[in-house]
């Protein structure tokens, strides 16, 4: 890792360095880090291991087997009673964590996209490095390692043969998106849009882009910023630093946007892309190989990346076509007696309805076959962090599952239950609705509820922990 000596890092995080411990034939201010990890099971050797006080776990205990495995240094916030190497001592282990991670940025000589926004910050990522890997070596958040513990360790696993890191960055409150554009300093910004999540914290939309636009404070000069042009509070934005924003959507308002859209159900979709700029127009036709109608945003997402970067029409083609599905996030699971859309991952108003969209307009050809009967049925489950309004967002989202082409609608938990009251309110005897105090309920009757044939959506927030249905539902 390109400066990151004990010295060094040290310096970077306020702290002080002992070495006593250190064996005399590694040096503190020349031996470069091979790694820096908070886990102690991830330690190779010459890495540096950050010890952290968790809810469950002290990191502190493992600071003699991290040095038996080879340890660089600790960064460590209780002096070791015997120490066996290097170790430099700091007040918050954490806010090391974030200041090593930025001055390990500033070593870096590649392009970091930041992407934020209320929906789909996962899947766009996919497509974004999908496509940039078409030109590029590219580095790209995993899983949801994308908040004040996540982005750092994904920017400190970024190695010398990078060219360009994709880096999702997630919030819940003010603040937070300014300290993780500190550490990304981003050179190009994708902002997807601007829903109804963290209303608890951000109060409004008009907060919630306050708070997302946080990501422009610390973008690097002459960055590039690329916009959802059909988000109402984001086309409110037409110039940042100097910078006019590359707009995306599905009209032809925007500097990049689609026409001839086909939705091919659970196989994806077709449309022709058209990129505005220099004065001419170019189009092609992009194969989407991900469900549902929201994969398009992502899709006129990634081509504004990938056209800002520099790549060729043919690069950001192939990228899209061969963008691969994520778990948790409208991944389609065929059982051979039903078929999944796990969506399971995290929820908000839009993002549910987005996926109910997608189920409604499922062709039940698409379900699995030698079925007599084939069912569209929801399971859903509560969405948090609502604020104020939790009550009235979730039967909003009830009436609108009961008023679409789904055959049966399953609300789960404490909150679901204005869900069902919502879909009740609608009146469609067509839909059969059923309501679950609690996932434990719903899994002891799931065979009841489900049947062979049918096209299963599963849809909550993740603090509800709907991949056991998933899991349940895999064995059928």
């Amino acid at each position: 890792m390109k400066n990151m000596t004990l010295r060094k890092i040290a310096d970077a995080v306020g702290g002080t360095l002992f070495t006593e411990g250190m064996p005399p034939h590694i040096s503190a201010d020349t031996v470069e880090a091979a790694g820096v990890v908070l886990d102690s099971r991830k330690v190779e050797k010459g890495f540096v291991f950050i010890a952290t006080r968790g809810e469950r776990v002290d990191g502190h205990r493992f600071i003699d087997s991290v040095f038996d495995a080879g340890a660089l240094g600790v960064i460590c916030e209780q002096a070791p009673r015997n120490p066996k190497g290097a170790y430099i001592l700091v007040q918050d282990s954490f806010q090391a964590l974030k200041a090593v991670a930025a001055y390990y940025r500033k070593q870096l000589d590649i392009k970091v996209v930041g992407i934020t926004g209320s929906v789909g910050k996962t899947s766009t990522k996919e497509f974004v490095a999908s496509v940039l890997a078409k030109g590029h070596h590219v580095h790209k958040t995993q899983g949801n390692f994308n908040n004040e513990v996540g982005l750092p360790l994904t920017v400190l696993q970024i190695r010398d043969d990078c060219q360009i890191a994709v880096l999702e960055m997630g919030i819940s409150d003010f603040g937070e998106m300014h300290r993780l554009s500190e550490i990304a300093r981003p050179d190009v910004c994708l902002i997807t849009n601007i829903g109804q999540c963290h209303l608890e914290n951000l109060g409004t939309r008009d907060g919630i882009l306050k708070a997302k636009t946080e990501i422009f404070d610390f973008m690097q000069p002459n960055a590039r910023i690329c916009l959802n042009g059909d988000d109402d509070k984001l086309a409110t934005i037409k110039e940042v630093q100097g910078q006019t924003p590359v707009f995306f959507g599905s009209g032809d308002g925007s500097d990049i946007y689609a026409t001839n859209y086909e939705n091919m159900g659970l196989v994806g979709s077709k449309a022709v892309i058209h990129l505005r700029g220099n004065g001419e127009e170019t189009a092609f036709q992009a194969e989407i190989p991900l469900p549902g109608e929201h994969m398009l945003y992502n899709a006129l997402a990634a081509t504004a990346v990938g056209v800002v970067c520099g790549l060729s029409t043919a690069q950001i083609q192939a990228g899209i076509r061969d963008v691969e599905p994520v778990g948790g996030r409208s991944n389609v699971i065929r059982t051979g007696r039903l078929t999944l859309i796990d969506d399971c991952y995290n929820a908000n108003p839009v993002s549910m309805k987005a996926a109910l969209d997608l189920l409604s307009m499922t062709n039940t050809a698409d379900a699995a076959e030698n079925h007599e009967r084939v069912r569209k049925a929801a399971v859903l489950g509560d969405m948090f962090e609502l604020g104020a309004d939790e009550a009235a967002l979730h039967s909003e989202v009830g009436a609108y599952a009961a008023a679409k082409d789904i055959d049966v609608v399953i609300c789960v938990g404490k909150l679901c239950k204005n869900m069902y009251d919502g879909a009740k309110s609608v009146g469609n005897s067509s839909v059969e609705l059923h309501y679950y105090t609690d996932k434990e309920a719903l899994l002891a009757e799931i065979d009841k509820q489900i049947c062979d044939g049918d096209i299963v959506l599963v849809k909550a927030s993740h603090g509800m922990h709907f991949e056991e249905i998933i899991a349940a539902l895999s064995l059928h």
